[in-house]
């Protein structure tokens, strides 16, 4: 089970969808049903990292939405010559923080108005991604997280998997930040 999210500003027509992990045509028609119902048009994709469960339905998103920009951690290192990139896209501003340790490509996407930060697999409520897959560095990811616990204390975490979080909750009860 994989989050994706459509996020959109209030009041604005365009939106992102966060990461593509749409599998079955049951979960694209959802997606493309709630984009329909609120009349948005996707601005842009944005993809934490290329494991498969978050990029499975990126294919049919360029399909079906192909004006949509897709932004990813080549996007944003082959585009911009910065440690943080910032972006605004839809109306929102984006602060992109590159978190590698669960993949190389980790890409953590802080919406900086909102205070809400989409964490893919880096951080999850009481828990972090795994590392013993192909580009997963566990000293690294930690590090990664311990950079992500400097955003302020009442930053919305949404994940890549399981229920949101918050970044105080994280600090005080995640096992992985005390390392």
């Amino acid at each position: 089970m994989q989050n994706t999210y459509v996020v959109h500003a209030k009041g604005k027509n365009e939106c992102l969808i966060i990461d593509a992990g749409m599998y079955t045509p049951g979960e694209q028609q959802a997606v493309a049903e709630y984009i329909r119902h609120e009349q948005l048009t996707v601005a842009a994709v944005l993809i934490t990292h290329a494991h498969q469960d978050h990029i499975c339905g990126t294919e049919w998103l360029k399909q079906t939405y192909p004006a949509a920009q897709t932004v990813d951690y080549s996007y944003l290192r082959n585009t911009y010559n910065e440690h943080e990139p910032q972006l605004c896209l839809a109306g929102i501003h984006i602060r992109c923080l590159f978190t590698p340790g669960h993949k190389e490509d980790c890409v953590c996407y802080y919406l900086t108005d909102e205070g809400v930060l989409f964490s893919g697999d880096t951080l999850f409520r009481q828990s972090v991604g795994r590392t013993d897959l192909p580009g997963g560095n566990y000293s690294v990811l930690i590090q990664s997280l311990h950079e992500l616990l400097q955003l302020p204390a009442d930053t919305t975490v949404y994940p890549g998997h399981s229920e949101p979080t918050t970044i105080g909750y994280e600090q005080q009860y995640n096992p992985f930040a005390h390392r």
